[in-house]
Formats: C-alpha cells, sequence, structure tokens
C-alpha cells in the first residue's frame, strides 16, 4: 500500500500504532503510478514515522512538501489510497470521528499562525486546552518566553510572538504527533532554538512524533531522521 501521487487521482496510506518509543505511528507507503495523463507530483514515497522520533522533510518550493503534511494530518483527502492511524483507516471514518483524532491526537503548526486575533494569547491556547481536554503546562509557556504575555490581544503580537503562541496552542492538547510547516520561519536563531528543544522533548517526554518540513537543512540535520523530496521521489538522507 503506497503512497503519494498528486492530482485528482493521487494516493496514500499512513500505518501504525501510537504510545511506546520506537512504534511506528506513521507509515506512508507508494502504490503505482497514475496513467501518462495524470500530473504526478511524487510518487515512490516510503515514510516510517515512529514514536518518540522527529523527522524532517526537505525539498525546494513548491516540490510538495506542504501538501505531503496536509495529507498526513489529513487536512487534504486523497483519492483513493489509506491513511492508517491507530489501526483505523482514517479516510473510512465519518467526520465528527475524524474530527475527533485531529483534536485529540494531532497537532498542527502552520506557517500562518490562526490565531483568534479578538482573543487574547491565553484565550487561544486556553480554546486549545479546552476541546482537547488537557490542562495548560505552565512550565511550557516559560520555556516559550510567553508567560508574560496571556493577558494581550493576539493581533498586538508580533510575528514571532504569535508562533510561539500557536506552538503552546498546539501542545496544549498533548498531541500524539505533531504536524509543523516551517515551526521556526518567523522566529530568531536563538528563540528557534528554544523552540525546537520545547518540541523535541516533548516528543521524547510523552514519546509522541513530530514530523516537519522546512527550508532549513540545519535545522532538519537536528531531527532524527531526514527525507529530501525531489523529482516526484521521497529519498532517505539518514535515520
Amino acid at each position: 500500500m503506497e503512497v503519494f501521487i498528486l492530482k485528482t487521482n493521487y494516493k496514500i496510506a499512513i500505518v501504525g500504532s501510537t504510545g511506546v518509543v520506537g512504534r511506528t505511528v506513521l507509515k506512508v507507503l507508494e502504490e503505482k503510478q497514475l496513467p501518462n495523463f495524470e500530473y504526478s507530483l511524487f510518487s515512490e514515497v516510503n515514510l516510517d514515522i515512529k514514536a518518540g522520533s522527529t523527522t524532517a522533510i526537505i525539498g525546494a518550493s513548491g516540490s510538495g512538501k506542504s501538501t505531503i503534511l496536509h495529507i498526513l494530518s489529513t487536512l487534504l483527502k486523497p483519492k483513493s489510497g489509506e491513511v492508517i492511524f491507530g489501526g483505523k483507516n482514517l479516510y473510512s471514518l465519518k467526520d465528527d470521528e475524524l474530527l475527533k483524532i485531529r483534536r485529540q491526537d494531532f497537532g498542527i503548526i502552520f506557517q500562518a499562525h490562526y490565531l483568534f486575533r479578538g482573543f487574547s494569547a491565553g484565550e487561544n491556547i486556553e480554546l486549545a486546552s479546552i476541546l482537547s481536554g488537557q490542562k495548560i503546562d505552565k512550565n511550557i509557556l516559560e520555556r516559550l518566553g510567553i508567560a508574560g504575555l496571556m493577558s494581550q490581544k493576539a493581533s498586538e503580537l508580533s510575528g514571532g510572538q504569535q508562533q510561539r503562541i500557536s506552538i503552546a496552542r498546539v501542545l496544549a492538547k498533548r498531541p500524539k504527533i505533531i504536524f509543523a510547516d516551517e515551526p521556526t520561519g518567523n522566529l530568531d536563531s536563538h528563540t528557534a532554538a528554544d523552540v525546537m528543544s520545547v518540541l523535541c522533548e516533548y516528543v521524547k517526554e510523552q514519546s509522541s512524533a513530530l514530523v516537519l518540513v522546512t527550508h532549513d537543512e540545519r535545522l532538519a540535520g537536528q531531527m532524527d531522521a531526514q527525507f529530501r523530496l525531489e523529482n516526484e521521489k521521497l529519498n532517505q538522507i539518514r535515520g
């Protein structure tokens, strides 16, 4: 069961379980090429994500990195194939079942922050906590350097501050898998290092998993596994 071809008939399969370091939590496999009249964005993709691991996908702009992330996180539905998480084919689930998994098990860090601008920073984070039924870890707020921003409106914050609020909002859910699209893109190098330290430590402590896409090869090199999306193929560089 293999995966990833984009157009109207791209295919995807993710296989796995959660909870134990080293156990597979996500697996992507490639099936077959589409007929020649279809436009293939990527094929022959084989990606295995394990609990307690961090994975980076790098590639040129327009290569399909964000598309892969959206498919993995169920934001972009494939025409065929399977996405299996926790023993369930996600795309065969009812909308309310899929929404529950997305709210409770998946955390998505976008390039755009998607904060409620009329809410305070604290209210944005609290909303995620309420929807997931998890308590906010105040230590994470301290480590992200945003504990003193909780009463400020999201619209009053800088881009870097908004990015850190959005990351705290994701971590407030205690997700099993974090999908991150250029998570440090709006941050200076020092703050970016602190943020990645928080994310990676969360993954190890919670036996979660992190999948990120980035242009930053230095950042990608810090992950446990690294893949490059190039010429329609996802090649494993290391890990």
